[in-house]
């Protein structure tokens, strides 16, 4: 999907000289960079490997469960710090590579990498928050987070049922979400290969084989304690995914830019990406290495194909350019951020 933002000069070229600020000062070590994936990856697939193991293992209900939410959210960690970069062709100098190994994460978590993909890299990253562009933003009409939306009676309560609602996101995307985008026509406007469809069975069986069928086979626990875990497992994770998602571009003071009659968006490019978007913590490199630069999100919408592991440096330099020109990014801290999406549905569930 091709943008049609405003052009204007002085934005245009204070990107360049951004660009320009980056490129001198960020040292871009490629066997430091190395050495630091490496060591990142070995933390998040052992953590992983252990999680997932502790499943098949433990001897009591209770621990079955907590087994069961410990791997999902340690597994959507380590999707959040590789499967993301991958997408965005960061890590290997191979599109290919980059594209496998996102694949084999987002399997991990259920999700269908291909369709995920296609719409956040081809639609979300041209104009975040734009609707007719950004398809993040075809959510259920349950939630009301663009103004100018189409509101509901319940809307002005849906501060209130938001974190409920939001525990059922991930069991909705894996069985549900995934299969409805499977099963239309087209996807972003391309055809749907063969190898596109093999791909899709293959994720959802390993799926649906390694959380569930092979537990049911050979764990020595009753079958609704598994159902239990898998369904626990899922609430918590989607309780974080979304919370996390939602507080990068829909908070108090994010910018939803309009379009015209001809489509062409209200505002420039440079613009759209940062007012957009929402930090927290953007200069902690311990966030950073949590969340995978989910929580650079300016950063990331402005320089995509920069791993992530360098925003926390380049973020000193972003930011200061911003405030030397008077633009101030939207920061809060995790909690805030919670707590201004909240803030955010409760003015919108008015009107």
């Amino acid at each position: 999907m091709k943008s049609k933002h405003i052009y204007n000069q002085s934005h245009t070229e204070l990107f360049l000289s951004i660009q320009k600020e980056i490129n001198q000062k960020l040292n871009f070590c490629t066997n430091r960079f190395k050495s630091r994936i490496i060591l990142k990856g070995v933390i998040y697939f052992v953590l992983t490997l252990i999680a997932c193991i502790s499943i098949y293992s433990v001897n009591h209900p209770f621990l079955l469960v907590i087994a069961y939410v410990a791997f999902g959210l340690i597994s959507l960690l380590f999707a959040f710090n590789f499967a993301h970069d991958f997408s965005h062709n960061t890590i290997f100098s191979s599109k290919k590579l980059n594209h496998n190994c996102f694949v084999l994460l987002y399997t991990i978590v259920g999700a269908h990498a291909e369709a995920w993909k296609d719409r956040h890299v081809n639609s979300h990253h041209h104009a975040p928050n734009v609707e007719g562009y950004d398809t993040d933003l075809e959510i259920t009409n349950l939630i009301r987070v663009v103004p100018g939306s189409r509101i509901k009676w319940f809307h002005k309560f849906q501060h209130y049922y938001a974190p409920l609602l939001y525990t059922t996101y991930s069991l909705f995307w894996v069985f549900i979400k995934d299969f409805k985008i499977f099963f239309s026509k087209t996807i972003t406007g391309k055809t749907k290969t063969t190898r596109y469809k093999i791909s899709f069975w293959c994720q959802k069986i390993f799926y649906i084989s390694y959380l569930l069928v092979v537990p049911l086979m050979f764990i020595d626990q009753e079958w609704y304690w598994i159902f239990t875990g898998f369904i626990m497992m899922h609430l918590v994770q989607s309780l974080f995914l979304l919370f996390t998602f939602f507080m990068t571009h829909h908070i108090e003071g994010v910018f939803y830019p309009e379009t015209d009659d001809f489509g062409f968006i209200r505002t420039s490019w440079l613009m759209n990406q940062i007012q957009s978007s929402n930090d927290f913590y953007p200069f902690s490199s311990l966030a950073n290495f949590i969340f995978g630069g989910f929580n650079n999100h300016i950063a990331h919408h402005l320089f995509p194909h920069i791993h992530h592991v360098y925003y926390p440096k380049l973020n000193k330099i972003l930011y200061e350019i911003l405030n030397d020109n008077h633009i101030v990014p939207n920061q809060t801290s995790y909690l805030g951020g919670v707590i201004s999406h909240l803030s955010h549905l409760r003015v919108l569930g008015r009107g």
